[in-house]
């Protein structure tokens, strides 16, 4: 691959790797977004939900404010916690 090539491709990179991550970083907002509104309403605190989802508090803030990507064994927790189906958190 050429100088030129190996250039372009590298800006092509970066360029779509700063929309894949803007675009990330809005549906990890969203989810949590989700989570607490569903939370709140069903007058669960944040510490409550994390202990009985067996997840760290602060790691469940972070969920909610989006800024983790929780796993789908994080998610299946926080579902069956909040006695909710995993198509009311998707999609947005």
């Amino acid at each position: 691959m050429s100088p030129i090539s190996r250039g372009l491709r590298k800006a092509y990179c970066k360029k779509l790797s700063k929309s894949t991550i803007s675009m990330n970083t809005q549906i990890l907002k969203k989810f949590g977004e989700k989570i607490r509104r569903i939370r709140r309403e069903r007058g669960i605190s944040q510490e409550k939900l994390a202990h009985e989802a067996g997840i760290e508090r602060s790691y469940m803030g972070a969920i909610e404010r989006g800024e983790r990507n929780p796993t789908l064994l994080k998610i299946y927790k926080i579902v069956t916690t909040l006695k909710v189906n995993s198509s009311e958190l998707l999609p947005f």
